[in-house]
C-alpha cells in the first residue's frame, strides 16, 4: 500500500485533502505542527481542538512535532520576510516540509500531502510561490495538494500511477463553497470554520513581540506566553508590567509568575492582577501600583492601597491611580510603529 505524510491542521482544508487520499487507497500518517504562537491542541481557533478525534473517526495516525527553537529564529530572521505583521508564512511553509521530508524517509513513505489551495492566501499560496517552496524545502515533485492538483504540473506519484489524478481537484481562490460541498460528501459535518490561528497574523499580539526582541533578542518561553495575555507597560529596557483584563487573564498571569516576580493588587476592590517582571524591577513597584490602581474599580480615589506580593513576602502600598499621560507615556501600544534591530 502507498503510504503519505500530511500536513494537518485539523483545519477543513487539510482535513479534506487526507480523505482525498484515504479514498484512493492511500496510508496516511498525519503530522501536526506546534509552535509557541497560537499552534497549540489546548487554544486553537482556525484548527480543530481535537485532530486526534478526526484521525480515529477515519482511520489514519496523528503524530505531533514541535518546531519550538527553530521556528523562533524564522520569526526573527525570516529569509522571505515577515507578511503583514510578524508571521514568516513562506518560511514557515518551508520548515513544515522539511520536517515532513524527514519523516516520510523515516517512515519509507511515498509523497507529502497538504491542504493548500491557489489563491486563497497571497503570501505563500500563489503558483509561483509554492513551487519555490517545495525548491527551498528540497520536496520538488513530491508534495501533492490534492484540492488544487489540477491546477499544478503533475507530481510523481501521479505520474508513476501512485495517485488517480482524475479524483483530485482544480479549487482555487478564497471561497470555501466548494469545499463545504466537499465536505458534505465525505461526511464531515463538524470543522471550524476559517479564522486567524496564528498570533503571528495578529497585530496587537505581534507588536508586542517585535517590542520584546527590540530589548530581549532571546525570550524565555514564559515571556512569549505572556505576549497574550493583558495590557503591556515598558518601564525599563529591562522591565515590564503586564496588567490583567479579566480573571482568565489573572489566573493566567499568576500562574506565570516566577519566583523574582511581583504580582500587585488593589486591595478591598475589584482589581486586575498586575506582574512586574524584570532586572530592577523592585524600582518600579510605585509605577506598577499606580497603574494598577488605575484599572481597579477604585480607579477614581485619590489613594489606592495596592497589595504586593513576592515570594511569601507581601506589604502595602499608598499610591495615586496612574492618569492618562503615565499611561500614554509605558503603554505598548497597537499605535507605536516598531523596527525589529538587526543582530
Amino acid at each position: 500500500m502507498a503510504k503519505a505524510i500530511a500536513l494537518f491542521s485539523g483545519g477543513l482544508d487539510s482535513t479534506l485533502a487526507i480523505l482525498t487520499m484515504l479514498r484512493q487507497g492511500i496510508d496516511i500518517t498525519a503530522i501536526t505542527f506546534l509552535t509557541h504562537f497560537g499552534c497549540d491542541i489546548s487554544d486553537r481557533s482556525s484548527c480543530s481542538k481535537d485532530p486526534f478525534a478526526i484521525a480515529q473517526k477515519f482511520g489514519f495516525e496523528v503524530k505531533l512535532c514541535h518546531l519550538a527553537d527553530k521556528f523562533i529564529e524564522i520569526v526573527k530572521k525570516p529569509k522571505h520576510g515577515h507578511g503583514r505583521n510578524m508571521n514568516p508564512c513562506i518560511d514557515c511553509r518551508i520548515l513544515m516540509l522539511k520536517e515532513a521530508k524527514v519523516l516520510m524517509n523515516i517512515l519509507e513513505a511515498d509523497l507529502i500531502v497538504t491542504g493548500e489551495v491557489i489563491g486563497q492566501r497571497p503570501m505563500s499560496q500563489m503558483r509561483n510561490t509554492l513551487s519555490m517552496i517545495d525548491k527551498d524545502a528540497g520536496v520538488s515533485g513530491i508534495v501533492l495538494r490534492p484540492l488544487s492538483a489540477k491546477l499544478l504540473e503533475p507530481t510523481i506519484a501521479e505520474i508513476n500511477g501512485i495517485v488517480d489524478r482524475e479524483l483530485l481537484y482544480e479549487f482555487n481562490g478564497r471561497s470555501r463553497k466548494k469545499q463545504m460541498a466537499l465536505a458534505k460528501e465525505f461526511g464531515l459535518i463538524e470543522y471550524p470554520m476559517p479564522a486567524g490561528g496564528c498570533l503571528l497574523t495578529e497585530p496587537n499580539y505581534s507588536n508586542r513581540l517585535k517590542e520584546l526582541l527590540m530589548h530581549n533578542p532571546n525570550p524565555s518561553l514564559n515571556e512569549l506566553h505572556l505576549l497574550r495575555l493583558g495590557r503591556h507597560f515598558r518601564l525599563s529596557s529591562t522591565c515590564k508590567a503586564i496588567v490583567g483584563r479579566d480573571e482568565k487573564d489573572n489566573s493566567r498571569i499568576e500562574e506565570l509568575a516566577e519566583k523574582n516576580d511581583y504580582l500587585l493588587r488593589a486591595e478591598n476592590c475589584g482589581s486586575p492582577i498586575t506582574l512586574l517582571c524584570g532586572i530592577d524591577a523592585e524600582r518600579f513597584i510605585p509605577i506598577a501600583a499606580s497603574i494598577c490602581a488605575r484599572y481597579s474599580d477604585a480607579r477614581y480615589l485619590n489613594e489606592i492601597s495596592v497589595t504586593v506580593l513576592k515570594k511569601d513576602a507581601a506589604w502595602s502600598e499608598k499610591v495615586q491611580p496612574a492618569d492618562e499621560d503615565t499611561l500614554e507615556r509605558y503603554r505598548i501600544a497597537k499605535k507605536k510603529e516598531l523596527t525589529l534591530r538587526q543582530s
